[in-house]
């Protein structure tokens, strides 16, 4: 019945869908490129040696981002993950993530993925509990960070400027964001180290209400979920912790660095701290993003919220093509070639 049960989870994603985050992404950016492109502007664009060295930068960059999350399984795992297999887990994760909406991402499936390689339910839930955890922790400690060392006038200086205005709510739908994190960091916090059984107590009682119910069944599970992962975290010791915070570090700071990578082959001048800092923003503002990956939303936001980092309009929407076109497009491609043949693999092989 789980066999099926996860055929049928699987089943929903198809790989034709990548053709949908593909129009959107190049539809926003046509749009932008129609309405503002200057062909004068782009004359000023320069490839030399520099170009080359950032684009290998970016490369290592994108390296760094899935080497820590491949680190980190192989650690959550104790190593029961092989490198190939871990390898293989976090590029189906973020193919999900990249044909799924930014609110949904590859989580809901990462939990098959990893028990498809050969753990069981249970440990495979409190990984994948433990790496959202770890994920949404990097959020919770930096982005106050960052504002304390840049200021907070700094780093949203520049959506409250004339052209910005319709857009004014983005400093709001940062700090919504950054709230909904922060909650969900202290409640999973709370569950996994303090007192797990009132934590599953408290989500049983909170679905009965009415409204609610409809997903009592999920949040019965999250509880059961939490109460196991505290057990298992209750045996680490702090090399654990060191390990898993490091992965997650560098996944995360290579995710953001990119940008300062290829921006650094094209310009100069540029405040590497700032645009390290609005790139965090920018990923707590697509936590709610509709469209599969932010397809469209991100690379409309990274015109609009990375423009003083960049001379003309035109040149940001070029940079934004190419930004995706390193940190976004390889998993779509990745996914596809991989996806269908870890499916026949492990169900077919799971049939006979």
């Amino acid at each position: 019945m789980k066999q099926n049960n996860h055929q049928t989870q699987l089943s929903k994603i198809k790989i034709s869908n990548i053709i949908y985050p593909i129009l959107i992404g190049l539809g926003v950016v046509a749009y932008l490129i129609w309405k503002e492109f200057d062909i004068a502007a782009f004359n000023t664009l320069t490839f030399s040696g520099k170009t080359v060295v950032a684009i290998l930068l970016a490369l290592l960059c994108m390296f760094g981002r899935d080497f820590g999350y491949i680190v980190r399984l192989r650690v959550l795992s104790s190593n029961e993950l092989s490198w190939l297999q871990a390898f293989r887990v976090i590029m189906l994760w973020e193919f999900t993530s990249a044909i799924t909406p930014s609110a949904i991402g590859g989580t809901s499936f990462a939990i098959i993925y990893v028990h498809k390689e050969g753990l069981n339910i249970g440990k495979s839930s409190s990984i994948v509990l433990l790496t959202s955890f770890l994920d949404e922790l990097y959020f919770v400690i930096m982005f106050p960070l960052l504002i304390a060392v840049i200021g907070a006038d700094t780093l949203f200086g520049n959506v409250a400027s004339e052209q910005m205005s319709v857009e004014g709510s983005i400093v709001t739908a940062a700090f919504i964001g950054y709230g909904l994190k922060t909650l969900y960091t202290l409640f999973v916090s709370y569950g996994l180290f303090i007192n797990p059984r009132g934590f599953k107590w408290f989500l049983f009682q909170l679905f009965k209400i009415k409204p609610l119910r409809r997903w009592r069944r999920k949040a019965v599970k999250v509880g059961v979920e939490i109460e196991d992962s505290s057990k298992e975290i209750k045996t680490k010791d702090f090399k654990f912790w060191l390990k898993v915070l490091s992965a997650t570090f560098l996944s995360w700071s290579s995710r953001y660095l990119v940008v300062n990578a290829i921006l650094f082959g094209f310009f100069v001048g540029t405040d590497n701290l700032l645009l390290f800092a609005r790139q965090l923003v920018m990923w707590i503002m697509m936590l709610a993003t509709p469209t599969p990956g932010g397809s469209g939303f991100a690379e409309y936001l990274f015109k609009e919220y990375l423009n003083d980092f960049i001379p003309l309009p035109s040149l940001a929407i070029i940079m934004a093509l190419f930004w995706r076109l390193v940190t976004y497009y390889p998993y779509l491609i990745a996914g596809a070639i991989i996806f269908p043949r870890w499916i026949k693999s492990k169900f077919a092989k799971a049939e006979k």
